[in-house]
């Protein structure tokens, strides 16, 4: 335990100052994809070296509506704020139910990483939670395998209302790499209503906490 505390005063303060801060990416981070001649749908960019796409260094992807993930342009529709009722109820305290749908892990990993002391979910009044009963929230990952689709849409119907509904990773938005296979829906829409859309594979920690931070208006005008 001493050895603990010893190193935690080493490291010194680790928390990221969070939008004021915006930190310096790693070369192989591919954010925001740039158009160039057609249009882009960020749902279906798998972000991969290989795609006749550029992809630029911004981590804001996520946004309201599924046709806003359809990038015409240099400009981008982020993710509108709640209504404000719902940002009474949900601003101060978010409580959230992760459902893994049948996805690869890798946007689960990148969820969970949000809670390490780096990224510190928490401080922002959003948590996760055990229970879709003690649930405002519900956030999907995976393509919603056959096998999942009941569970998914049970768990949606255990959170009480108001709910909201936050599609994580290219699975849960177009379905990803298993787009059109027979054991797969192509993400959660048509199952279950999606209030935030959240593109990549899998999505930086920054871009799902840009996203939940514009759904609750928290981010500063501008920004």
């Amino acid at each position: 335990m001493w050895g603990v505390l010893v190193n935690r005063f080493k490291q010194g303060f680790r928390t990221l100052s969070y939008p004021k801060e915006i930190p310096a990416f790693p070369q192989r981070f591919r954010g925001r994809p740039v158009v160039t001649g057609p249009a882009v749908d960020m749902g279906k960019c798998l972000f991969n070296a290989d795609a006749e796409v550029t992809y630029s260094r911004d981590h804001r992807m996520a946004v309201s509506r599924q046709e806003d993930l359809v990038l015409k342009d240099h400009e981008v529709k982020l993710a509108a704020a709640l209504n404000d009722k719902a940002r009474r109820i949900f601003g101060r305290s978010l409580k959230l139910r992760e459902v893994c749908a049948g996805s690869c892990g890798g946007c689960d990993a990148e969820i969970q990483a949000m809670g390490n002391v780096v990224f510190d979910l928490s401080r922002f009044g959003i948590q996760f939670v055990a229970s879709p009963r003690h649930a405002d929230g519900l956030m999907i990952t995976g393509p919603v395998t056959k096998n999942m689709e009941l569970a998914l849409k049970k768990t949606y119907e255990a959170m009480p209302h108001p709910k909201i509904v936050i599609a994580v990773g290219a699975c849960a938005l177009r379905g990803g790499p298993f787009e059109g296979g027979r054991e797969v829906h192509n993400g959660v829409d048509g199952l279950i209503p999606v209030d935030l859309y959240i593109p990549g594979c899998p999505p930086h920690p920054l871009t799902i906490l840009d996203g939940l931070l514009r759904l609750l208006d928290k981010m500063e005008k501008g920004v």
